[in-house]
């Protein structure tokens, strides 16, 4: 095999790992931000929850309040009941009272509705903690486990981009000038075999001549479709696939 390609598949091998690697740190970022969202829309659920039943109270209170003061002014019309002398004032004052209990009816009614109501914002409050409580020992877990998970892929990152450059310069200038440029246009496959008379990279059938110049290792070959740097070793199988 070519030296250069010997050397580009070192180069591309150890691309390979650095993309992988990459891409697993890259995913870690979003993994934290999902599990630290879930818990904060939990949270957010529970004080809504939280909020809806200190609502609910405040309203059940205002209705205890109105009733006290509709009663407290049946107590003031019925003393004026007892003090009145005319019949007018005395059936006018009655109807009052009755609007009164009319209205301390519905007033209680409202008031048990809302109790309905606050059992159930109760047992929301309860569910709602229940999934905080949960999902926040998971998230400590995930957590720990992400920042330990980054910890270590920064660092078998970092080691494997440290002598990266000292195997790029080992191949030569103008091999690793294609090598780069392909890199940024192909990704980390660039450097393939031929099998079966077609390009390991793009699948693509290729000509006898490119055949031939592979199989005298002589110069670097490149596949006609895509751009890829082509090689043979003695296991493949040159032959086109008819």
């Amino acid at each position: 095999m070519l030296e250069t390609i010997q050397k580009l598949l070192i180069l591309q091998d150890r691309d390979r790992k650095i993309a992988v690697l990459s891409e697993e740190l890259a995913r870690v970022a979003p993994q934290r931000a999902a599990t630290s969202g879930a818990l904060a829309a939990a949270q957010h659920a529970l004080e809504q929850a939280r909020h809806r039943a200190h609502q609910l109270e405040s309203n059940r209170k205002k209705l205890e309040l109105d009733v006290e003061a509709k009663k407290a002014l049946i107590e003031r019309y019925s003393l004026q009941q007892f003090q009145t002398r005319k019949n007018e004032e005395y059936r006018a004052l009655a109807h009052e009272i009755e609007l009164c209990k009319e209205g301390i009816s519905k007033l209680e009614d409202q008031e048990l509705e809302i109790m309905e109501h606050s059992d159930l914002a109760q047992q929301s409050i309860v569910n709602a903690q229940a999934t905080v409580a949960e999902l926040t020992s998971d998230a400590d877990k995930q957590l720990t486990e992400l920042g330990k998970r980054e910890t270590v892929l920064a660092r078998d990152l970092a080691a494997l981009q440290t002598n990266r450059a000292d195997l790029a310069a080992a191949v030569d200038e103008t091999a690793r000038a294609r090598y780069e440029r392909l890199l940024k246009n192909r990704g980390s496959n660039i450097v393939v075999g031929i099998e079966r008379g077609a390009c390991g990279g793009c699948h693509m059938r290729v000509t006898a001549q490119v055949i031939v110049d592979c199989r005298a290792q002589q110069a670097l070959v490149s596949c006609t479709n895509c751009g890829r740097l082509l090689y043979f070793d003695a296991g493949m199988d040159l032959t086109h696939d008819d």
